[in-house]
């Protein structure tokens, strides 16, 4: 297994920072060549899957994000799996329980001939998937435009201050922030075919973006400011977590009373062993994605950190293997 050193753990840092920040800023920042980042970087996207991309905002693209867990027979689930993670309109695939489950996040329309076709219709008809769950997921605390805080923990704060400044990114990342309550920016077309090519490589140049559009660099450049500054997209940076010291990972699903879900979910945002905090629909109403050294770090986070009071029911999910991440297969 490829092994990182502080150079490699701060530049995946910087790039949550700014994933667009040129390689020369990274650089500087880094203490390195620009020659050496650049290498760095090539060799953690061949060998360690680092992928930088863009993701439009639910509210802006004017989709759902469901929790959907799937119960299969043990033959049938990995390729159950795999042909999920292939579709456009999923994302965190995941095998779990004992590999007789496969959780995976569904976005769709809400309105339109083809609105919850997967849920309604595909997925039901699927063999082999002996139950269905759907969690409607209604607010995130923690993930998406917040990092891990096991990716974001490598530059001092000197360096995360100079990058800033060069390169005018946003909040600090690992920081819980809030959702704003007001009117979203629905995308538009030309906003979606830019962003259709962010998915893919969100440090494409602005040549690339205007070929892969069909407008020019000033055109592309304008198009993505805009939706920066109104919130439309955020960037993620998906490497194997494993390489960052991670040996267990594991799925919460937990029952808060209602009127005690918010402070709840609000504490758990701050803890540093979990990547996802996010609130839904169903028997169980809250969802956190744990990652932890080992498996006596997750005996000890489960018995004596997340042991709060409001918790009346916690069920654990180890993940046992991983098949798509944000955008990003994980399988052949």
């Amino acid at each position: 297994m490829l092994a990182l050193d502080d150079l490699d753990r701060g530049l995946i840092h910087a790039l949550h920072i700014d994933a667009r920040a040129p390689f020369t800023l990274l650089a500087d920042v880094l203490g390195s060549s620009t020659q050496t980042v650049v290498r760095r970087y090539r060799r953690l996207y061949a060998q360690a899957g680092l992928r930088v991309v863009a993701l439009p905002t639910p509210r802006g693209s004017g989709t759902h994000q469901w929790f959907v867990r799937l119960t299969a027979a043990t033959r049938t689930a990995h390729d159950i799996a795999v042909a999920l993670a292939r579709r456009p309109d999923t994302s965190w695939v995941r095998l779990t329980s004992g590999g007789t489950e496969i959780v995976a996040i569904i976005h769709t329309t809400p309105t339109g001939p083809d609105a919850h076709a997967l849920l309604l219709r595909d997925i039901p008809r699927t063999s082999g998937i002996t139950a269905v769950s759907a969690h409607y997921l209604l607010h995130t605390y923690l993930g998406g435009p917040t990092a891990w805080r096991g990716r974001v923990d490598t530059l001092d704060a000197g360096q995360q201050t100079r990058l800033r400044a060069g390169s005018g990114a946003g909040p600090e990342p690992g920081v819980p922030r809030a959702e704003s309550a007001g009117s979203a920016y629905l995308l538009t077309d030309a906003d979606r075919v830019l962003l259709e090519a962010l998915r893919e490589d969100a440090r494409l140049s602005y040549a690339e973006l205007a070929a892969a559009t069909g407008a020019t660099p000033a055109t592309a450049a304008r198009r993505l400011a805009e939706l920066r500054s109104r919130d439309a997209l955020f960037f993620d940076v998906d490497i194997d977590p494993s390489l960052l010291g991670v040996t267990v990972s594991a799925l919460l699903w937990m029952q808060v009373a209602p009127s005690r879900l918010d402070a709840v979910a609000t504490e758990l945002a701050g803890h540093h062993e979990l990547a996802v905090v996010a609130a839904t629909t169903g028997p169980t109403n809250l969802v956190a994605h744990a990652l932890c050294g080992d498996a006596e770090e997750l005996h000890h986070y489960l018995t004596r950190k997340i042991a709060l009071d409001p918790i009346t029911r916690i069920e654990t999910a180890p993940v046992l293997r991983t098949y798509k991440a944000a955008t990003t297969l994980r399988t052949p």
